[in-house]
Order: C-alpha cells, then sequence, then structure tokens
C-alpha cells in the first residue's frame, strides 16, 4: 500500500499473517468469522477482513480501516465489510483500551463447548491455563444488533477469553500474538475436552487448588504471551505463503 506508516503496516502483516494461520490450522469458516487490530494513533480505528474473501487470500494491503462505531473510513468500502463484525470488534474496542487484537472463530469444537451447559472444564494443562479466566455471553441472535456491544461487553469485562454460548469462541491481546495465542489455546483446549467426553467414560477433574495453581503458573511470566511462538509462526508463514505481506 502507498503512504502507509510503517507501524500500521506492521500491524496489518501481523493481522494478516493471523488469518493465514487461523486457516492454516482449520480454524476458519469459509468468509465468516473475523479478526481485528487497533491501528496506531488516537482515534481508536481498526482493521477488519473484507466480506467475502477466504482467510487465505487475505493480505495486508485488503484489511479495511474501520473507525471506532464500526463505520469503513474509506466509504466504498463499507459493502465490503461482515455486519455482525461492526457489533463483536466495534464493541470491545471501544471500550477495552488494552484489546489491541480481538478474534472470533466459529469451530466444531469451539461451538460444541460453547453449547455445553458447563462450559470449559479444566481437563488438562492447555486448559487449566485459561481457569476463573473465561467469560460467557448468551447467545441472542446473529450479532447485527449494535444495542448487543453494552451486554457483550459487560460480559467480557476485564477477561481475554469468553466462550459466545451457541456461538462459539472471542479472545483478546495486547498484540496480535497474544490474542492468537489465546485463540489457538482455547481451540485446543475445546478440542481435547470433546475429545476426553466423547468416549462415554467418567473424566477426571483437578481439584480449584491444582486448577489455580497451574494458570497462575501460565500467566507468571511478565513477557507478551505467544510473542516467541508467532515469531516462529511469521517466519512459516514467509516460506509456505510469503504474499500475506503484500
Amino acid at each position: 500500500m502507498r503512504n502507509v506508516d510503517p507501524q500500521e503496516w506492521e500491524v496489518r502483516c501481523d493481522l494478516a499473517a493471523a488469518y493465514r494461520l487461523i486457516a492454516h490450522f482449520g480454524m476458519d469458516d469459509l468468509i465468516y468469522t473475523h479478526l481485528s487490530a487497533r491501528l496506531p494513533g488516537k482515534e481508536h480505528r481498526f482493521l477488519l477482513n473484507p466480506y467475502g474473501l477466504m482467510f487465505d487470500e487475505i493480505t495486508a494491503s485488503s484489511l479495511v480501516t474501520v473507525d471506532p462505531e464500526g463505520h469503513a473510513v474509506e466509504k466504498e468500502e463499507e459493502s465490503k465489510i461482515n455486519n455482525a463484525g461492526f457489533t463483536i470488534h466495534s464493541a470491545v474496542h471501544m471500550n477495552r483500551d488494552d484489546a489491541q487484537c480481538v478474534m472470533h472463530t466459529h469451530t466444531t469444537a469451539g461451538m460444541a463447548v460453547a453449547a455445553q451447559e458447563q462450559g470449559l472444564l479444566p481437563l488438562n494443562q492447555m486448559s487449566m491455563e485459561f481457569y476463573g479466566r473465561v467469560a460467557y455471553h448468551d447467545y441472542e441472535g446473529i450479532a447485527l444488533d449494535l444495542d448487543e456491544r453494552e451486554r457483550l461487553v459487560r460480559d467480557l469485562g476485564d477477561k481475554d477469553v469468553m466462550v459466545l454460548r451457541n456461538h462459539g469462541l472471542l479472545t483478546v491481546g495486547r498484540t496480535v500474538a497474544e490474542a492468537f495465542h489465546n485463540i489457538y489455546y482455547m481451540e485446543q483446549s475445546c478440542r481435547l475436552q470433546i475429545a476426553a467426553t466423547s468416549g462415554g467414560q467418567k473424566v477426571t477433574v483437578p481439584s480449584d487448588n491444582v486448577s489455580a495453581h497451574t494458570a497462575a503458573q501460565f500467566n507468571r511470566s511478565p513477557e507478551t504471551k505467544g510473542q516467541r511462538p508467532w515469531k516462529a509462526l511469521r517466519r512459516k508463514l514467509d516460506r509456505i505463503s510469503p504474499e500475506y505481506a503484500t
């Protein structure tokens, strides 16, 4: 893209990489669902995918700039954005300054756990990372009603991961890397839960003390979560799908 600030370009490349990786790991849903990232500056603009592209087609330059109210900055781009994406992502970006990136998926495992009354269980080390840190939002229909934003951010609170009941998963992060780490391991936790509970055998759930201790261990490091694997993932994309950064 022409005349793009280097900081903005790096955010664009990170977000485009996340789209490609969501597709690579089988967490996409055709042209639906969405990832967003806040752009540098005081305007609180954010980037969203153009509606109609598969996730493995997204490039840094194809991402659409959206204002805090969920409207495309370039008016001719308005029709290219998923309206449900407006509702969900604008809600979080308008109310959580620390949420630099927001990711939302409709995976089989994520939707299955979202349909289970007990929500995410601490059945394994991966899911224990999120023990006591998962928010829940009840399903209200397709997210087209802007008044749902208030309830969505109320239910999210200060947490970084949320199960959208009967719908899917949502994560936020201080960086694209952190939000991707959260969505990747929430997905893995859901896959493991479905696998463990599908055989009809009674599952073993660790004690609250052990789960809380494990969660604290995961969240003890001052390093931004996911930063080290993110560098490796970007290198992977540079090898297999370098056009994401165009």
